[in-house]
């Protein structure tokens, strides 16, 4: 008789802007197929085909105008559309998913950088979000001045997005939201300093996710034929 599945496991990676999430979630998701798991790397926004349409709405500006409440209603649209068609199949077969941005986003830039209510924000995440919560939420830090020339130097000539271009007082209500976060939510969250070389940030999260998951990924690989 063939055995079930392990449980997946949901793994998110938080910061600001520049603070390698994006780098940082490929290396994890290549570290954990090398382990032996069936990895599903994801991103929001975005991370389904309709996630994806929302997201050129929402990073080109285009929902700027209807202020931060109304880019907290798209960006919890697309994150629904996204758990639906993308990260709960995946954990429903047992696969771990690694999404470079979740709902922790929505409460800094929207929330705190936003000033939204916070019941608002967190009706809105009840609805879209749910049940399908992280497992594990790696928040990656370091100064907001030093994550805006990061992200500056990465895009070169191209304009900067909807939300790279705020200033910043801007990204440093950001960085000061993700840590309050990892602070209230100290099971859920690791807060990872983002100023070293790329290679001892990785080190750095393998040793949080070894620490944090290591039992579900010893049962994992175990399972595996």
């Amino acid at each position: 008789m063939a055995r079930a599945p392990a449980p997946g496991r949901f793994i998110t990676l938080e910061g600001g802007e520049g603070a390698g999430k994006s780098v940082q979630a490929r290396r994890l998701a290549a570290r954990l197929s090398e382990a032996g798991l069936t990895v599903v790397l994801t991103r929001e926004p975005g991370g389904s085909p309709g996630a994806e349409a929302l997201r050129e709405v929402i990073l080109s500006g285009g929902a700027a105008r209807y202020g931060a409440i109304g880019e907290a209603i798209l960006f919890s649209a697309a994150r629904i559309d996204h758990i639906d068609a993308t990260i709960a199949p995946a954990l429903k077969r047992g696969e771990w998913v690694v999404s470079d941005r979740f709902l922790d986003s929505t409460r800094a830039y929207q929330g705190a950088a936003g000033r939204l209510d916070p019941e608002l924000v967190a009706s809105l995440e009840r609805v879209a979000v749910g049940l399908c919560r992280p497992d594990l939420t790696l928040v990656l830090d370091l100064p907001a001045g030093e994550g805006l020339a990061r992200a500056s130097a990465r895009r070169g000539e191209a304009a900067a997005d909807r939300f790279e271009g705020e200033g910043l007082v801007f990204h440093e209500t950001l960085r000061r939201a993700f840590l309050a976060i990892v602070e209230a939510e100290p099971e859920r969250c690791a807060l990872i300093d983002a100023r070293p070389a790329e290679s001892e940030v990785a080190a750095a999260i393998w040793a949080a996710v070894r620490a944090r998951l290591g039992e579900a990924l010893n049962a994992a690989t175990a399972a595996k034929p």
